[in-house]
């Protein structure tokens, strides 16, 4: 039995349906398919084949098609499962998972690396070398930026997602004021975590240590929604990280959170009062843009995450 004996056991009447409606509209089909039917329609320019479905007839698919359909299954498992070998741990390599992406896994080899591929079309690169888009895959899904998205049902965003990484194939270009600004937001992480190391020994704060990415990322998707007219910013978040998100997103003045840490600056009997880390906040921000925009943390106890829920409701 060859690898493509379920094409002839199949229902030959949905293929030709599943692929007339491909025609009409490739993004109407599920992903998977649409690759499919894309390296069949390569296959047909290349080897002028006329693509008719003829029942209960094998029929021997040239060895460079089989290839291409090979590497479109490639390209399709660096888009599902890439995020899995990202380099995203500078101290040690992750963990390897299986299947891994070799090309023994797709019925390809070292031998074929020279080879151009049409299936290159998919990436928006043009027909390539294996060489080539092996290049291209490994730099957008494998490097220090993971990207899981194929669980998406809507084909619209999948390649609107698409189409963003072709753009700047997942490595983001600054200019210096960015950078500036970057640098910026992230030293006020580091600054704000090292002070509450050394002036609160041994109190629970759920630092943000090792992850002080977070603040210049939050402070781009304010700054850019503020930007398409975004009015307010609601938002539930985990105790991890959540003072140092109140100051420097949400705009909480970081002698209240002093103060907290010194003792409450209200009296027991008038408010119950909860941890410093499960209290929310609300301010106005006017962004860099002259853009003004409401920031809603809501309060939330550790671990529980019914503040989902609550945020949709506000």
């Amino acid at each position: 039995m060859d690898k493509y004996s379920f094409l002839n056991a199949a229902h030959t009447a949905y293929f030709a349906d599943l692929y007339d409606q491909y025609l009409q509209n490739p993004d109407s089909v599920e992903p998977s398919w649409r690759a499919f039917f894309q390296g069949y329609d390569f296959g047909s320019e290349s080897y002028g084949m006329k693509g008719e479905i003829v029942a209960g007839v094998s029929t021997q698919i040239p060895e460079h098609l089989q290839k291409e359909f090979q590497v479109v299954k490639l390209i399709d498992a660096y888009r599902t499962r890439g995020h899995l070998f990202t380099k995203t741990n500078p101290v040690r390599e992750r963990r390897q998972y299986t299947p891994t992406l070799e090309l023994e896994n797709f019925g390809l080899s070292n031998a074929d690396m020279n080879t151009v591929f049409d299936a290159g079309e998919i990436l928006g690169i043009g027909s390539r070398t294996l060489s080539d888009i092996l290049d291209h895959l490994n730099n957008i899904y494998c490097e220090s930026i993971g990207i899981e998205y194929m669980y998406i049902r809507n084909p619209e965003n999948i390649k609107w997602i698409q189409n963003w990484l072709n753009v700047n194939d997942n490595h983001p270009k600054f200019d210096t004021e960015q950078k500036k600004h970057i640098l910026k937001k992230l030293n006020e992480a580091v600054s704000f975590e090292n002070f509450l190391h050394t002036k609160y020994v041994g109190q629970k704060r759920f630092s943000l240590e090792g992850g002080e990415s977070l603040i210049p990322a939050l402070d781009v998707i304010i700054e850019k929604a503020a930007g398409y007219g975004v009015k307010e910013f609601v938002m539930g978040m985990a105790h991890r990280g959540r003072l140092s998100t109140l100051t420097n997103i949400f705009g909480k003045s970081a002698k209240d959170i002093f103060s907290e840490f010194d003792g409450k600056d209200y009296e027991e009997e008038v408010f119950d009062g909860d941890v410093k880390y499960h209290l929310g906040w609300t301010s106005d921000r006017l962004t860099n843009n002259g853009n003004k925009i409401n920031l809603n943390i809501a309060p939330n106890p550790s671990h529980l995450e019914t503040v989902g829920s609550v945020v949709e409701g506000i």
